[in-house]
């Protein structure tokens, strides 16, 4: 019985044994990591930022419209959430009423950069205050005056009147790896000074204009935004500023921007309050790898340029719409969105050499970028369709354009859809009064030419089709029917 015993014990140590994670037995090294030291450090440089705006206050009348006033009661003493309009006592009213009042009107995070106050921080924290109080982790508030702030990169400069401040050394953005260990340091639902951990899940996400976000697992709550997201040395690599939700709180993504994207974007604004960008005056449209495929790129790159303003530096350059953009002052565009993100790191003025694919050979151009913000040319309603007229392999019927049609489109040529059948363009969404303008590498200057040309197509091979639409031009690659 003993024997059985100690036999017993041997498997079992043995399978303890084999429990132990590979990377900790190959490397006893390899820990999880103690925050505590880096929060000591870092906390104090991490401020609580409340906002307040001028509002029409009108006679309160008491009590939580919709709730019996002993349920407000209990919601008022145990969890003490203000309510916004709805006073702390039911028998207390606003004074002044019917006249302008400062009220609360949002909290969150920020950072010191420098010692004499220089603050980081959301542009959506900071919009629309009149007046904004920035607090310490030793309680001493201060009003502090908004330098800039940026709302296409989320980014705000404050400045408090303050000297030896702590500060928060900065970290290189570009070094994070996915799967590294982050921390954020913010005042969710203004509960100051509160800690979450976790990792790095993606780099270069896409969820704007002019920003690859830092994604993290980091647990990030309303209030969490403008404060820093920090690596295990204690730097900042990015500013906390998003959070991907459908309930309005966390639900285990987040995004930040990254802290090199930031600075670029505080320096100007703390020395000339603003965001200055450069722009081409293109509309982008995406490349999908059908679109790619048809166009003879291979695989999907570059920039899809869907509309080109009219007299804009693109057109003056001689970009065309269908174009698409490979690289832009020798830096490649591997997706639409890096290019927004390359011109407006560009500066007015300067000559950029741009490489477009157009009907399936490469072409260098040269565009002088303008000074302002990107816009979008406006829509133009297109004229009336007539029906009438065959239908070919590809399923619609066309006529020639009228002159003031071609005028209205910014276009020189092309064959104007009158009429739908069975085929492949109305099955991918073309439509009546839609403006075919190109078939592969081949510009279509009349309904003639279109025939001969699709009549010519082979039946076995996608072509890209080039249609236009009010101000954009899409691409659809079809196979005649």
């Amino acid at each position: 019985m003993k024997k059985h015993f100690i036999a017993l014990l041997a498997i079992l140590s043995l399978g303890q044994m084999s429990f132990v994670p590979s990377a900790v037995a190959q490397n006893p090294r390899v820990t999880i990591p103690d925050f505590a030291d880096l929060v000591e450090r870092a906390s104090p440089a991490v401020v609580n930022i409340r906002t307040t705006e001028k509002v029409m206050v009108q006679q309160a009348q008491g009590g939580i419209p919709g709730m019996p006033e002993d349920q407000a009661e209990f919601f008022r003493r145990f969890f003490g959430v203000p309510i916004p309009g709805i006073p702390n006592s039911p028998k207390q009213s606003q004074p002044n009423p019917g006249k302008p009042q400062e009220a609360d009107r949002g909290v969150g995070s920020g950072f010191i950069i420098e010692s004499n106050g220089l603050i980081l921080t959301n542009a959506h924290v900071v919009e629309g205050a009149t007046t904004i109080y920035v607090t310490l982790t030793d309680k001493r508030e201060f009003k502090a005056k908004l330098l800039g702030m940026d709302k296409r990169t989320d980014v705000a400069v404050v400045k408090i009147e303050a000297r030896d401040l702590p500060k928060l050394p900065l970290g290189d953005s570009s070094k994070v790896r996915v799967g590294e260990w982050v921390l954020a340091i913010g005042s969710p639902f203004g509960l100051e000074n509160t800690v979450t951990a976790g990792i790095v899940s993606a780099k270069s996400r896409d969820t704007g204009d002019y920003l690859p976000f830092i994604q993290t697992d980091v647990a990030v709550n309303p209030g969490n935004s403008g404060g820093p997201l920090l690596n295990t040395a204690g730097q900042v690599i990015g500013i906390n500023s998003q959070i991907f939700s459908r309930s309005g709180g966390y639900m285990g993504i987040s995004f930040a921007i990254p802290i090199d994207e930031a600075m670029r974007v505080a320096d100007q604004l703390r020395t000339n309050g603003k965001m200055t960008r450069g722009r081409i005056g293109v509309a982008l449209g995406e490349m999908t790898k059908e679109v790619a495929e048809s166009l003879g790129l291979g695989k999907p790159r570059g920039a899809y340029v869907r509309n080109v303003e009219p007299n804009g530096p693109a057109a003056n350059g001689g970009i065309e719409a269908g174009d698409v953009i490979l690289s832009f002052n020798g830096r490649e565009i591997a997706k639409s969105t890096d290019l927004p993100r390359i011109v407006g790191d560009t500066k007015p003025g300067t000559a950029a050499t741009v490489q477009v694919w157009r009907k399936g050979a490469t072409r260098d151009l040269t565009v002088t970028v303008s000074d302002g913000e990107a816009s979008q040319v406006a829509s133009k309603k297109s004229e009336s369709p007539s029906n009438g007229g065959s239908v070919n392999t590809l399923g619609v019927a066309v006529t020639d354009v009228s002159d003031a049609k071609k005028k209205d489109l910014n276009i020189k040529g092309g064959v104007e859809v009158t009429g739908l059948g069975d085929g492949p363009l109305p099955r991918a969404g073309v439509r009546p009064g839609d403006v075919i303008i190109r078939i592969a590498d081949t510009d279509v200057s009349g309904a003639k030419q279109f025939e001969a040309l699709v009549k010519g197509l082979d039946a076995n091979k996608a072509v890209p089709v080039f249609i236009r639409r009010a101000d954009s031009t899409l691409v659809i690659p079809v196979r005649p029917k």
